[in-house]
């Protein structure tokens, strides 16, 4: 069964809000960067979105829940700065320093993902190195390419380093969004436009921009991360690129549209199939629970995640073959 169980992501974000409902049995508190205090504490709502996304668990209240609904969420606070369409920012801004600490944190926390919904427009020595540690640590790195393509389209950083999964957004019609960036950096899209998710103290919230795309991403390393227990970072990085859905062209698509369902059940020569001799390896061929659980669990992140045009996307997403949809990324990034 992939849920997600056993596995902790660190989500480098706002704080996640562990009042929600969806999230109180999800969040494991971690060092607040910002203040010193609880990351816990979420005054801006966008960790608890992107953690929403991740790992919100089922409740009789709601059809909703996150894509790895068993996932640990480790929280991580740096920032509560909030970018809109326009480019203007509101909310205090973090330091360098501040996300160097909290991905090495991360690292040192046991996570085996680390989601980084948040966009610096510089390339700062002490992130690049907290990055390489991860990296080094068989750590997956996931995070968003930023909403600035009519703005300049500077370079994001951290999805420009190596070793880190750059996603953007697309639209419902499967084109990209208009303000996801464009470059080298984006490895695959994900939608990123009327994404349902939890919001702070409870509820359910819409949201957009880059930084909800990057979580599902996200989700489904973890995912794979407990299923394939034997597969290696890269390895989970090159298989999530493998088995997306291409048929777009050009630098703002990267590999093509995330597919959780071809992640879990299709192997590629980045994800070979694990010998049948372990008894702590995966069997020979896609687990009948696992592809059901998974199937029923993308199906179920396309039908109750999103609004009813939204939904008509994501479930193309999760169907190999499918047409691409598209959403659009932009109103929340957080900047380092």
């Amino acid at each position: 069964m992939a849920d997600g169980h056993g596995i902790v992501v660190a989500v480098i974000d706002s704080g996640v809000d562990a009042r929600n409902p969806q999230l109180r049995d999800a969040v494991q508190p971690g060092p607040d960067q910002l203040d010193g205090g609880s990351s816990t504490l979420d005054c801006v709502g966008h960790g608890t979105a992107v953690a929403g996304i991740i790992a919100a668990r089922p409740t009789p209240a709601t059809k909703f829940y996150g894509l790895a609904p068993a996932a640990t969420i480790l929280a991580l606070r740096v920032t509560e700065q909030t970018e809109a369409e326009n480019g203007t920012t509101t909310g205090r801004r973090g330091t360098p320093t501040a996300l160097a600490n909290a991905i090495r944190d991360a690292v040192a926390r046991h996570a085996q993902v680390i989601n980084l919904s948040l966009v610096s427009y510089t390339d700062d020595p002490a992130i690049r190195e907290a990055v390489k540690y991860a990296v080094d640590n068989d750590v997956v790195l996931v995070a968003a390419v930023g909403n600035n393509k009519e703005l300049g389209n500077k370079t994001p950083y951290p999805a420009a380093y190596d070793g880190v999964l750059g996603v953007g957004s697309i639209t419902p019609e499967g084109q990209r969004a208009a303000t996801s960036q464009t470059g080298s950096y984006v490895d695959l899209v994900a939608p990123g436009t009327q994404i349902l998710t939890t919001a702070t103290p409870d509820g359910l919230t819409t949201m957009e921009g880059t930084s909800f795309a990057a979580p599902f991403v996200s989700a489904t390393a973890a995912l794979l991360r407990q299923y394939r227990p034997d597969l290696t970072a890269t390895q989970i990085t090159a298989h999530l690129k493998a088995t997306a859905d291409g048929g777009q062209s050009g630098d703002g698509y990267g590999a093509g549209l995330l597919n959780p369902y071809r992640a879990l059940t299709e192997w590629t020569d980045a994800s070979p199939r694990p010998a049948p001799q372990s008894l702590h390896q995966a069997p020979t061929r896609p687990n009948p629970t696992a592809e059901s659980t998974a199937t029923r669990r993308t199906l179920t992140w396309a039908l109750t995640g999103l609004t009813a045009t939204a939904a008509s996307v994501l479930l193309a997403a999760v169907i190999p073959r499918a047409r691409r949809r598209n959403w659009r990324p932009g109103l929340l990034d957080p900047k380092p």
